[in-house]
């Protein structure tokens, strides 16, 4: 239907270069169909307009869409991951479709440059503590997200350019 009607096919996502607008691009890329972007400011009026037909598709989490999916308010026709989620086990990967196609939303957790050394450790004993618990994996589980326990990393990566003058 895409590739029949270039440009016809309006994809929603939360925003300009968020994961839902990449995710959409790589899509596109992949498969070479003309879909128009309409960003909007976040998720919820996306798919709000999705499920009022403004917008025929929306690529997002599945937190955000799942009680959506599973109200029959939205039909989804695969998920980002490389394997079918737990959650909808009929529900096809894309790359069945489109082979090597791969999204994946991960959240980490930050602190400022200079953050003692033992607040670090205890947040990240606390954090994965949570996160190997039973109740919240179920929790999780139940939004359609996999967490994963990780060892706390000594030199992480910078997330931008380094503060001058207090600025950045």
């Amino acid at each position: 239907m895409a590739k029949a009607n270039p440009g016809k096919i309006n994809m929603g996502s939360a925003g300009v270069a968020t994961t839902s607008h990449l995710t959409g691009e790589l899509f596109k890329a992949m498969t070479g169909v003309n879909l128009v972007h309409v960003p909007y400011r976040g998720a919820a009026p996306a798919i709000t307009d999705l499920m009022g037909g403004q917008v025929q598709v929306v690529i997002d989490a599945m937190v955000s869409t799942l009680p959506h999916i599973q109200s029959g308010q939205l039909r989804a026709l695969g998920v980002t991951t490389a394997r079918r989620s737990q959650v909808l086990p009929d529900l096809p990967t894309i790359a069945e479709t489109v082979p090597g196609y791969e999204a994946v939303i991960w959240y980490g957790v930050g602190v400022p440059q200079g953050t003692p050394v033992d607040i670090i450790r205890k947040l990240n004993r606390e954090i994965n503590a949570g996160l190997a618990s039973p109740k919240i994996k179920s929790q999780l589980a139940e939004l359609g997200s996999t967490p994963i326990v990780a060892p706390r990393r000594s030199s992480a990566p910078s997330c931008g350019p380094k503060p001058t003058n207090g600025r950045r």
